[in-house]
């Protein structure tokens, strides 16, 4: 790990409005949604195991976390309702989402509409 990773000083899930509040050691806050954090999760069933193997992330709009869990003084591992368990994320990546959630979620939003699919589960996209 690198000596300029920045630390949570804080995590609290808003579960009614499905928010993940995380703040860090640097001074930065953000508020990233249960949605975003669930279809730009880093495990290999997200992202793949190499370039272009990406899966596109469907039917998301209203998962929420269910728990947190501790992965050693590194990352967290967030437990999705709809059984996704296996991103771990960690403080460096955490941060990115944060840093880059404007152009991150446009990204998002692009792709779902060139795939013709919907943020809402089983509905296609208008």
């Amino acid at each position: 790990m690198s000596n300029n990773t920045v630390r949570p000083t804080d995590i609290k899930l808003h579960r009614k409005s499905h928010i993940l509040e995380v703040a860090f050691d640097d001074g930065s806050q953000f508020k990233l949604s249960c949605e975003y954090l669930r279809v730009y999760s880093p495990s290999a069933e997200v992202r793949g195991h190499g370039p272009g193997q990406e899966v596109l992330q469907v039917g998301k709009e209203n998962v929420n976390i269910t728990s947190i869990e501790p992965v050693g003084s590194y990352a967290v591992c967030l437990h999705f309702d709809d059984g996704h368990d296996t991103g771990l994320y960690s403080w460096d990546w955490l941060h990115h989402l944060g840093k880059n959630q404007d152009k991150l979620w446009a990204q998002y939003l692009e792709k779902l509409a060139k795939a013709g699919v919907s943020r809402q589960l089983s509905k296609p996209a208008e």
